[in-house]
């Protein structure tokens, strides 16, 4: 991922957060629905005046699932989908994915009431996500955590 690419003009960039942790040695992501739609996504927003990229995904994480950890400073990667606008329009955006090693969850959070929350194995997060981009970073998030793990 080239940071020309990042900064490229007329590109809907949104950053996001892929909440993690291991309970009893298996690795889970936390995913959460969309308020209209409720297909299962990452906590993910627009860009914050003043904020970092990973700041920005955490900020979200934060939001929308109620999760505070640790994000890391570099990117897994990326993926596009098309945002459907409440005028209907359809607005294509390019979403960049930081990993986020959650160390709690709160049991309130702003947008607790609008979205559901789930924690979820790898193949059931896999199962769950309809976005092939999505979908490919997480296993290869899945990958790289089993490899450090052997």
């Amino acid at each position: 991922m080239s940071s020309v690419a990042l900064q490229a003009p007329n590109v809907n960039l949104q950053y996001a957060a892929l909440p993690w942790r291991k309970v009893h040695g298996h690795l889970e992501i936390l995913l959460v629905t969309t308020r209209t739609s409720r297909r299962w996504i990452v906590p993910k927003g627009w860009p914050v005046s003043g904020c970092k990229p990973a700041e920005c995904a955490a900020r979200e994480a934060s939001e929308e699932a109620g999760v505070v950890g640790e994000v890391a400073a570099k990117p897994l990667g990326w993926f596009s989908y098309d945002k459907r606008l409440k005028s209907g329009d359809m607005l294509p955006c390019k979403v960049v994915v930081f990993p986020m090693e959650v160390m709690r969850q709160r049991r309130s959070w702003p947008e607790k009431g609008e979205r559901q929350t789930r924690w979820c194995t790898i193949d059931e997060a896999l199962a769950r996500v309809p976005e092939a981009g999505l979908h490919r970073l997480i296993a290869k998030f899945g990958d790289s955590v089993s490899r450090a793990a052997a």
